[in-house]
């Protein structure tokens, strides 16, 4: 989870102070001055609101980012990066920096009353980052704030907002400084990224509705195990016993997570377990009576309870909700990280292109409507994750039964690790997905859905290709920031390019046109049928599916996406 305060989110930057680099004017102060140079402020310095900052960045914004933490904080958190995650963060330009400390997760074998059941294999889904990275979130914030700061931007630690009010041209809010100071400010637009008792959600009025978990409590820590299981490099292991779930998975600089559903028949306690106690909690959980742990490189001992909860709205005007300011919800299955990750990666694109005048101001409510539906899907089917969820006696027998015949079939397994990779989670009953009737009956990519990254040969050199008749991954042609065309190269002549361009260039916001040959059958299929053209929005999500001739049904997408296109300075 994000970390909750009323102040922001920890993290940990390359340097602290208030520095906010060459691109950060100084902040409007008690005397009224007015901010210079900044259009966005992110309050929250985990890893949404630092994500967040770094696409703004990348598309020419300029962004203050606060924290109420002491950059010196440090907690090792959410743990995993699935592939739609790390497809998201190398489309930023920072997954590499992640993936050089993270371990990728090749296999879990699942285990129930001290025998093996099968395993779980990953890497199935076709992309460039297909298997889940091991990387502790207090390592990511660290990377993300370095990478933010070569971008000329620094976080602001011990900086908590403690006000906002958002007008119809700019956001104000107050700033506590960690010396007693307190600054008032103002921006354009303010994004709240500080966790789940975000101060910016309260104060624009926002409702954080849904309800607390009863029954369930998480027991995690970092340990070295000395247990008769082989190490072996990528390799996660699943105990399931009666009332637990035990969810073991290796760590960067050594030793393993140990991550415990379990039920909760004491809920008054509340403090951090320890060693003995996580220990003793593990030991009955493998059937290991031997079992002993001792502290890994990266200490860290913690218990939590949880709410599931969804932001009523995710925007009031110029004051935006991302991560778990906007949704939160018990961490079964490991998403919530990811999904505001990719919340961020939504959010960053579209705000843009809004300040920048290159598309109407509705353009911020579809990422309402995207992330909100995203969430609500997660709490809906997390509550039937059997595999991680503490289940009574009877209820485990009948489960673990079933487990083995299930793990023993290619197509279950394949179809798990797609699920958890969350690339076949969709937009498809988003505003912004739109197909002419007619199309997208065949494989390919529906509006909508991600698009496929298949392996394809571009018509021309260009972003993403070295040189001509270069076999490439699609997703290495695609910008972010940027609408992309895709059609089949065979297809493409001259009449109809031009035809596209003309419709392209009525719009004020870049579209580029991608002929691609299809390099495999597997790519074929992947970008549907040849008469057929897919409109890729930027973050890499098929916008509009229609005919290759139909010009006109193209003109009226974008139309509709520049609708209320106006210039916005800066306040």
């Amino acid at each position: 989870m994000e970390r909750g305060g009323s102040g922001g989110t920890a993290g940990h930057g390359e340097d602290g102070g208030t520095d906010r680099g060459a691109d950060n004017a100084t902040a409007r102060g008690v005397d009224g001055d007015v901010d210079r140079g900044v259009d966005v402020c992110v309050v929250g310095a985990g890893p949404v609101g630092l994500t967040l900052a770094i696409g703004l960045r990348r598309l020419g914004l300029g962004v203050r980012i606060v924290d109420a933490a002491p950059e010196t904080k440090r907690e090792a958190r959410a743990l995993v990066l699935w592939a739609r995650a790390r497809e998201a963060l190398h489309a930023l330009g920072v997954g590499g920096v992640l993936d050089e400390h993270g371990v990728e997760l090749s296999a879990v074998t699942v285990h129930a009353r001290g025998r093996p059941l099968g395993e779980l294999t990953t890497g199935w889904a076709h992309s460039a980052f297909a298997r889940p990275l091991n990387i502790e979130q207090h390592v990511i914030e660290r990377l993300l704030a370095g990478e933010l700061a070569g971008l000329g931007t620094r976080v602001e630690w011990n900086t908590a907002v403690t006000d906002v009010k958002v007008h119809d041209d700019r956001a104000e809010f107050t700033l506590r400084h960690g010396d007693g100071r307190v600054e008032s400010g103002s921006a354009p637009w303010i994004v709240g990224c500080e966790g789940t008792r975000s101060v910016v959600r309260d104060r624009l009025g926002i409702a954080f509705e849904g309800h607390r978990r009863t029954g369930l409590q998480v027991v995690q820590g970092n340990a070295l195990p000395t247990w008769p299981l082989a190490e072996e490099p990528g390799r996660g292991h699943i105990f399931l016993a009666p009332r637990r779930a035990l969810l073991v998975f290796p760590l960067p600089d050594g030793g393993y997570r140990f991550f415990c559903f379990r039920d909760d028949p004491d809920p008054s306690l509340g403090a951090a377990p320890t060693l003995d106690e996580l220990r003793d909690l593990v030991a009955e959980t493998a059937r290991m009576p031997g079992l002993r742990l001792a502290p890994a490189p990266s200490r860290w001992l913690n218990r939590a309870r949880f709410s599931d909860r969804v932001a009523a709205r995710l925007r009031s005007g110029r004051g935006l909700l991302a991560g778990d300011a906007a949704h939160a919800w018990a961490p079964v299955g490991g998403h919530g990280m990811n999904v505001g990750v990719l919340g961020a990666h939504n959010l960053a694109w579209k705000l843009a292109a809004v300040h920048r005048g290159e598309a109407g101001d509705a353009l911020l409510d579809t990422y309402d409507a995207e992330q909100r539906l995203m969430a609500l899907r997660y709490i809906r089917e997390m509550r039937f994750n059997f595999m991680e969820l503490p289940l009574p006696p009877l209820a485990h027998r009948a489960f673990t039964a079933t487990v083995p015949a299930a793990l023993a079939r290619t197509g279950f397994r394949r179809r798990l690790d797609l699920r958890l990779s969350d690339l076949g989670r969709h937009h498809r009953d988003g505003p912004l997905s739109a197909h002419v009737p007619g199309t997208g009956r065949g494989p390919g990519a529906r509006a909508g859905d991600r698009m496929p990254d298949a392996s394809v040969v571009p018509a021309e050199p260009g972003p993403g290709a070295r040189g001509p008749g270069e076999t490439v991954r699609l997703h290495r042609l695609l910008a972010y920031g940027t609408w992309t065309l895709v059609l089949h190269a065979a297809r493409a002549d001259t009449v109809t390019l031009g035809a596209l361009r003309a419709a392209c260039a009525t719009v004020p916001f870049p579209v580029r046109l991608l002929p691609v040959t299809p390099a495999d059958a597997r790519a074929e299929a992947a970008l549907g049928a040849p008469a057929e053209l897919r409109l890729v929005r930027p973050d890499g999500y098929v916008g509009l599916v229609a005919p290759l001739g139909g010009v006109e049904r193209l003109r009226e997408y974008l139309a509709a996406r520049a609708a209320g296109a106006r210039a916005v300075g800066r306040v």
